[in-house]
């Protein structure tokens, strides 16, 4: 029954799930937000006259004369410099006993941004951490995700990328997290004083599950206000995009829609590359570049999460602990920046392709001669140079909690090669070890 139109409230419920309500209502809008027996809710779906809600804090206790208030508009962010320096929640609203920032009104979740506006990504991000910007370059403009086991520190190197990348704003968007990594992001973040260009968007552990949808995009919408009207150049930051999957989950199967692959919902695809079609380097403009923690299943590739994630980025960053030194890197093999080829050699070091390639080969050959010790096998002399070259390549390059300079980079990669090897073994071009090479 309709009691007001101006109003616009109902209170005849025609269906509840766990997460949901549907009713007939007309002149509502896609993505609307509404008052549930006052619990936010925003409309997911539309057939005709019926309208399905899905309520963010869950259904549990609404009855079906509840009343309905459809609040005329989506889901909005106020936009401002004042953004800066301050933690939100997936609402958008302050997590501190600040007020809100003022500012023009956005609605969240616009499309991508056009392809003729977009600009090959030329400009090289560097984080301090060899294992990304020596063997796996970032651009800005990139997208591309960390896949890793829950157990590693992924959250950490977030922080470690953010403090070392040259942006003008980092903002991340936090979903799942527990309060123990909220205060880690925080307290990171001020004692190195630079809170004054971070911003987050923070669904933690106790807040509702489906929260987390609305993250991305309020991230998003901050990140173009500022790359698009500021001309800045944003570093966007998001984790864990799995526990951001299972939310869709969540809402698709409590809507008794058909699951698709690993109980994930057929839009899977489409929900990510959403996402991650955000970033982009804009034409005489600033840009968006996303970096998104994507969590494993005992480090199942193929499960449906980051198999869609790799067919819609460009590349993907491998954590995992060495067996050897037990150190935490950037595993070498199976990490890719698929646009650092636009730089490495032509914005970095000349050296920088060669040195690389070199270094990765030998890597592989050491694991090679692991497998042959492994077995039995015996060693050549080759093959414990290989091993020990290995171990320091390892801990003195390849560890995440190792941070330097590009050129300091490169310099350690020589100074490796230089001390395990001779020139010949190494397949680098002679005019480069005459100038580089450290005897």
């Amino acid at each position: 029954m309709q009691t007001s139109v101006i109003n616009r409230f109902y209170t005849d419920i025609h269906h509840i799930t766990k997460a949901t309500i549907s009713l007939r209502a007309t002149g509502i809008g896609n993505e609307e937000l509404a008052l549930v027996d006052g619990r936010l809710a925003q409309v997911v779906k539309m057939e005709g006259d019926m309208v399905t809600l899905q309520v963010f804090s869950g259904t549990e206790g609404i009855a079906n004369d509840a009343k309905v208030s459809f609040l005329g508009t989506a889901p909005e962010l106020e936009v401002d410099e004042r953004l800066r320096g301050r933690f939100f929640n997936a609402f958008g609203k302050p997590l501190d006993e600040w007020p809100a920032p003022t500012g023009r009104k956005r609605e969240i979740g616009g499309p991508p941004v056009n392809p003729v506006r977009r600009k090959q990504p030329n400009t090289p991000i560097f984080t301090g951490i060899a294992g990304i910007d020596l063997n796996n370059t970032i651009l800005g403009g990139q997208k591309i995700p960390f896949f890793a086991d829950p157990d590693q520190p992924y959250n950490e190197v977030m922080a470690t990328v953010a403090l070392r990348a040259k942006a003008d704003k980092i903002i991340l968007g936090g979903m799942g997290l527990s309060n123990d990594d909220l205060l880690f992001f925080k307290d990171t973040f001020r004692r190195a004083g630079v809170l004054d260009k971070i911003i987050a968007f923070v669904n933690t552990t106790e807040d509702p599950p489906v929260e987390r949808l609305l993250v991305p995009d309020m991230v998003l919408t901050a990140a173009e206000f500022f790359a698009v009207d500021k001309d800045e150049q944003v570093l966007v930051l998001l984790t864990d995009m799995t526990l951001y999957a299972d939310a869709l989950s969540i809402v698709s199967n409590r809507m008794d829609q058909i699951p698709s692959k690993d109980s994930m919902p057929g839009s899977l695809y489409s929900d990510l590359a959403r996402i991650y079609e955000k970033a982009v380097q804009f034409e005489g403009k600033g840009s968006i570049t996303i970096i998104a923690v994507t969590t494993l299943n005992q480090g199942d590739i193929t499960h449906a999460i980051p198999d869609n994630t790799g067919y819609i980025t460009e590349g993907q960053l491998f954590l995992r602990k060495d067996s050897e030194t037990g150190k935490v890197i950037i595993d070498p093999f199976r990490s890719l920046s698929r646009l650092k080829q636009l730089v490495i050699g032509k914005q970095t070091r000349e050296d920088h392709p060669q040195i690389m390639n070199a270094c990765i080969r030998l890597y592989a050959d050491a694991a090679e001669a692991r497998i042959k010790k492994e077995n039995g096998f015996e060693l050549t002399d080759y093959d414990i140079r290989t091993l020990a070259y290995a171990r320091d390549y390892t801990a003195e390059l390849l560890s995440i909690d190792v941070q330097m300079d590009m050129d300091e980079m490169l310099n350690k990669a020589w100074q490796l090669i230089s001390k395990h090897f001779q020139p010949d073994e190494t397949g680098i071009r002679q005019e480069l070890v005459d100038r580089y090479w450290m005897n």
